[in-house]
């Protein structure tokens, strides 16, 4: 889910319209992060839709239990789909205290805690049983990154800071160990989220996915050789601290997304967004590096499957 949502509407466009089908690209790549299990339709519709525009491979991302599991099962199901399992930076918290921050997520067709609501305070030991959950899922083969997981500030208060620190301590240690890919939701954070990683140690292949930092924080990602990847609000009128980055992230270690549903690009933001979208942000990522797309889905394609090892 986004690092630094900003969700707006145009009066011009239906919001409830699915943009259409941009051109194809010519060199194939992979959506890095959706949530397939939120948007309309079927797998295999989506997946046929982003199929036909050059986008082959998708990594389906988890927020919780059930939506993790239900990453691991659609995995196993398309062998172009690959899986990320974890709790979500605003979950533990509400593991652990219920939901203290009172907000609510957007609907979900294949997950249950946005459904549920606010839920009883679980304490420690339910975070702990989570986590052994996620540890589990994380040793399929199929599961290919733990993540999103890392901290998000902006919609969890001071009271939830301790449980989203230590299921993100967690989360790192089970990605060491099964050695699979860390995959970083951080928003407002990105000092800690820096810093914590620091402490721990981070995996191998590190993804801050949904990049919200700036180009400084660009070269100390490329220092410590971390992916960035880059999402539809790259192409927003207020998100030029998102392109600077982007123009001195390290080819080597860009990836693109789209956090479907969420983060629809320019013209059609504030629609319903959709792996098959990605060629958009594709295009305007190649504008902002002075490349040509092709080189660009190329590198893409080549450092999404280094960064998730398949």
């Amino acid at each position: 889910m986004p690092s630094n949502a900003g969700h707006s509407s145009d009066a011009k466009n239906d919001k409830n319209a699915a943009p259409p089908l941009p051109a194809p690209l010519a060199v194939p790549v992979a959506d890095s992060h959706t949530h397939l299990d939120m948007q309309s339709g079927t797998v295999e519709e989506g997946l046929a839709k982003a199929a036909s525009v050059g986008v082959t491979t998708v990594v389906q991302v988890g927020c919780d239990i059930e939506g993790s599991r239900w990453a691991a099962e659609t995995a196993a199901a398309h062998d172009s789909v690959h899986a990320a399992v974890a709790l979500h930076p605003n979950e533990a918290p509400r593991i652990v205290h219920g939901d203290p921050g009172g907000t609510s997520q957007p609907p979900r067709a294949g997950g249950g805690w946005s459904r549920q609501g606010a839920r009883a305070a679980g304490g420690d030991a339910a975070l702990d049983e989570a986590l052994a959950e996620i540890d589990r899922l994380a040793a399929l083969p199929h599961v290919k990154g733990v993540g999103e997981t890392g901290l998000d500030y902006f919609r969890t208060g001071p009271e939830g800071k301790a449980a989203q620190e230590r299921s993100f301590r967690a989360h790192i240690e089970i990605a060491k160990r099964h050695g699979k890919a860390l995959v970083i939701h951080d928003r407002d954070a990105h000092a800690d989220v820096l810093r914590i990683l620091k402490e721990e140690g981070a995996p191998e292949r590190t993804v801050f996915h949904c990049y919200s930092g700036d180009a400084e924080m660009a070269r100390i990602c490329a220092r410590e050789g971390y992916f960035m990847s880059f999402a539809g609000n790259v192409t927003f009128k207020n998100a030029q601290n998102l392109r600077d980055a982007l123009a001195v992230a390290p080819p080597e270690l860009v990836l693109v997304e789209t956090d479907a549903p969420f983060l629809t690009p320019a013209p059609y933001r504030g629609r319903p967004n959709a792996p098959y979208l990605v060629p958009v942000t594709v295009r305007a990522m190649a504008a902002v590096r002075g490349t040509d797309e092709d080189t660009l889905a190329t590198a893409l394609a080549a450092n999404t499957a280094r960064a998730f090892d398949y």
